[in-house]
């Protein structure tokens, strides 16, 4: 009930023209449908949203596997490295968002790195530079996120049977070799969860971008994402639209209920072939 209607009630302001400070509120058909169709700051927000998706997923399925890969090693001291990997997951990202902004900034701790190597003459526009913001953005929420995953990954390579290891082993198999051929089918099914998991949360971006390009989503709302735009279009008290918002909600829904039957499909694929 908590969640349906909220969700009903989105479905019916699209159709109308509500306003975020209230008033009488009018059926407008597919008007605003039409509108976001035809508006281009809308397509670039699902530009944005995409690439962010397109750039995060395939890092953040590969990278917490390596990593749990390397630390389910029984060698001393890999605790302090599993604790290590996982912290970033217990930091609040509104913490992380202002020290990655810190030292992303023009006189950052990086730029000034960067400026006493003599590798660059100027500062790098990490948070001014809408492809630049986009990409510190994707790369503040590959790092804080991958810890999660790691676990998640160490649990799937528990149920990896020794013996295909063994056996790769006898075939003459390296690490390499034993990673992809042993490894990545083990858990498969695991990686499409984590795949799915993560273009979800992707396309419900919202807080990296606001905090390292500021209320406006970077130069000109360039950098701005699908729940970014949600904000500017339906909140503004002067030109907000409520119902042009939902409408935005609405596809922002379609298309995440896309990505989740595309991710179960496969899921439910590669569970088929093991």
């Amino acid at each position: 009930m908590f969640g349906i209607f909220p969700f009903a009630n989105t479905v019916v302001l699209s159709f109308t023209n509500a306003k975020p400070l209230g008033g009488a509120a009018r059926n407008v058909g597919l008007r605003n449908y039409t509108e976001m169709f035809h508006d281009p700051d809308f397509w670039t927000a699902v530009k944005n949203s995409v690439e962010y998706a397109l750039v995060v997923v395939p890092l953040m399925v590969m990278l917490p596997l390596m990593l749990a890969v390397l630390v389910s090693k029984k060698i001393p001291g890999i605790g302090f490295f599993r604790t290590a990997f996982y912290l970033p997951v217990l930091a609040s990202i509104v913490v992380v968002g202002f020290s990655w902004s810190w030292m992303l900034g023009e006189n950052g701790m990086i730029n000034t790195l960067l400026k006493d190597l003599h590798l660059t003459g100027r500062p790098i526009e990490f948070l001014t530079d809408p492809h630049l913001l986009l990409l510190s953005a994707m790369a503040m929420t590959v790092w804080k996120g991958q810890g999660w995953y790691m676990v998640i990954y160490l649990a799937a390579l528990g149920n990896v049977p020794k013996e295909l290891y063994e056996a790769a082993e006898m075939d003459g198999a390296g690490a390499i070799r034993k990673f992809f051929s042993v490894t990545i089918p083990g858990v498969r099914l695991t990686m499409a969860i984590v795949g799915t998991l993560t273009a979800i949360g992707s396309l419900r971006v919202f807080t990296e971008i606001f905090i390292l390009g500021g209320p406006t989503g970077g130069p000109g709302g360039q950098a701005r994402t699908l729940p970014f735009y949600i904000r500017d279009a339906a909140l503004d008290p002067e030109t907000g639209n409520l119902g042009y918002g939902s409408a935005i909600s609405v596809a922002l829904f379609v298309l995440t209920v896309g990505l989740t039957l595309l991710g179960l499909w496969l899921s439910r694929g590669k569970e088929g072939t093991r």
